[in-house]
């Protein structure tokens, strides 16, 4: 028996087993929500959805001279470089806050603070891709919320918007927007269902996770943007990047 408690092993010290218990808990809450037809899953997605619909046509973006200004010297391929890590570290820093609560023995708490991940990873990423847009120069066309509106459909298909095909830029939140949007959001939060299981571990996991899938969300689109790259001296003057002044 060691002398020092914390060199037994983690699963067997009692604060362990009260936290493995808790999250246990937890984890069969969650199931029977996903087995019992889904019900209180379901509705926890929806809401999300719908705050996420909410709140990107708030999302401040800049614009490509902006970024310029803000990160002188720098090609396109440096300047995406710039924002995908710093969204990177913005959704690490959200799963990191939601791995720590879930490690408290308070598991009715988790569904608000499951949603409140999902938010702001999203509001990140949809930020990301938007800024990414604008360094490609493929700004959609429209003002800010059809803007907002075309870079939440290319988060929720998690590809480059196609400024050749109308339809993607004419972004209507009609039944069937929302119910890909939602079918997006059911993966990232299934994908996140094991920070929630006996076996997390905590804001290492959260952190971890939220980093590489925006990493891998980052490289899909910037992919689908390379293909229809505009070089920066080709582009007109552009109007600024705000709301109220598209």
């Amino acid at each position: 028996m060691p002398a020092d408690p914390t060199a037994l092993p983690t699963e067997r010290t009692p604060d362990a087993l009260q936290k493995r218990g808790c999250r246990a808990s937890l984890a069969a809450l969650t199931g029977r929500g996903a087995a019992g037809g889904g019900g209180r899953l379901r509705g926890l997605i929806a809401a999300i959805a719908d705050r996420v619909i909410d709140t990107a046509p708030r999302i401040p973006v800049r614009d490509l001279a902006t970024l310029r200004a803000q990160f002188p010297g720098l090609t396109p391929e440096d300047l995406a470089d710039k924002l995908v890590a710093g969204a990177c570290a913005a959704t690490a820093t959200v799963g990191a806050g939601v791995g720590a609560a879930a490690m408290l023995p308070v598991p009715p708490a988790m569904p608000a603070e499951l949603a409140a991940e999902v938010t702001g990873v999203a509001s990140v990423e949809i930020k990301l891709i938007a800024e990414l847009h604008e360094v490609y120069g493929l700004r959609p066309a429209g003002n800010f919320r059809q803007r907002a509106m075309a870079c939440l459909t290319s988060w929720a298909e998690e590809r480059g918007i196609d400024l050749a095909k109308p339809a993607t830029l004419n972004i209507a939140l009609g039944g069937q927007m929302k119910r890909e949007l939602r079918q997006q959001i059911m993966k990232r939060t299934l994908r996140n269902l094991p920070n929630l299981t006996p076996f997390m571990i905590g804001a290492t996991v959260g952190a971890f996770m939220n980093r590489r899938d925006t990493r891998r969300l980052a490289e899909k689109i910037r992919k689908d943007l390379r293909a229809h790259q505009v070089p920066w001296d080709a582009l007109p003057g552009s109007a600024p990047n705000a709301p109220g002044n598209g």
